[in-house]
């Protein structure tokens, strides 16, 4: 059994708090590992270019790229992910033996001053870098315009309370983690706003031969989570979704059944389409292949 370990992270405050309930997880079952967990915070490209769209450099793999590298080369034991950051190519070598149990799913409006969005005048911005959210605010608030915002959740936060944009949405998950939720005006329903695939759900890499760490990490996996997830990202990836895709998927696992939604559109909400599908806990990937079908089918896209 290791002593220590090492676990690689993005260096905001999100992933520094995401990766702290990684270690509370790994300290109740390993209680030796106590003051004996590193944490290596990594740069990400993502997180270095704050000042463009993740479409126009290289989308959400930006922000896992150096740690997924870093993982690879031996400098850290595992890595701590959202996994709505997380690409469905990951590196080969490397894999997710682990998900936590997963934070609430949905969004939170965010206001200047909390004012309803409905109550500000047509031009005031909608600051996003989703095109998810963008088709959401085209939807609900037309007189909004959009304007590019990105950064950390406190610098999003920031620029909603100095006014430079009026409206956001922001990961009611993120908020929670960071004690920042009283900063919402609007939790948003599922079905008001389907999140991104894997929204609020922490997830562990290793390095797939290291079957050690493997059997290390395996306690901590939240199964409804990780079926959930699986049949999320299987949709995604039959969808070839990407930061130039506005996608959103959402499984969940009542008694032995997974229920699965998917959407997607066009940049500017005028193409939506949704689709929904279920089927039992061990066909998980082929739920969410087949309602990634479904979709393909009514948007006239060729069958992959």
């Amino acid at each position: 059994m290791k002593t220590s370990l090492s676990i690689g992270t993005r260096c905001s405050p999100l992933g520094l708090a995401q990766t702290y309930e990684v270690i509370a997880g790994l300290e109740k079952f390993y209680p030796h590992l106590k003051n004996k967990i590193e944490i290596k915070c990594i740069k990400t490209t993502g997180d270095a270019i704050a000042d463009r769209s993740l479409t126009d450099v290289g989308g959400k793999s930006l922000f896992t790229k150096e740690i997924e590298v870093a993982l690879l080369k031996g400098e850290i034991d595992i890595a701590v992910h959202s996994m709505k950051d997380v690409t469905t190519d990951v590196p080969k070598g490397l894999f997710f033996p682990a998900m936590l149990e997963r934070e609430d799913p949905r969004d939170a409006l965010i206001t200047y001053q909390k004012t309803p969005a409905e109550e500000f005048p047509p031009g005031t911005f909608f600051g996003t870098s989703s095109l998810r959210r963008q088709v959401y605010s085209l939807q609900t608030f037309p007189h909004l315009s959009i304007t590019l915002l990105r950064g950390n959740v406190s610098t999003r936060l920031t620029k909603i309370e100095e006014g430079d944009v009026k409206v956001t949405l922001l990961a009611v998950a993120g908020l929670k983690r960071l004690g920042l939720l009283e900063r919402a005006t609007k939790i948003l329903s599922l079905e008001e706003c389907l999140p991104a695939v894997a929204q609020g759900v922490i997830g562990i890499q290793c390095r797939e031969a290291d079957t050690e760490i493997r059997d290390i990490l395996f306690p901590l996996n939240h199964p409804p989570t990780f079926h959930a997830v699986t049949t999320e990202r299987s949709f995604m990836r039959v969808m070839q979704g990407s930061c130039r895709t506005p996608l959103a998927g959402y499984a969940y696992l009542k008694e032995n059944t997974l229920f699965f939604k998917g959407m997607i559109s066009d940049p500017l909400g005028k193409n939506i389409h949704f689709v929904s599908s279920k089927g039992p806990l061990e066909d998980a990937i082929r739920i969410g292949e087949e309602a990634a079908h479904t979709l393909r089918a009514q948007q006239c896209l060729e069958p992959l």
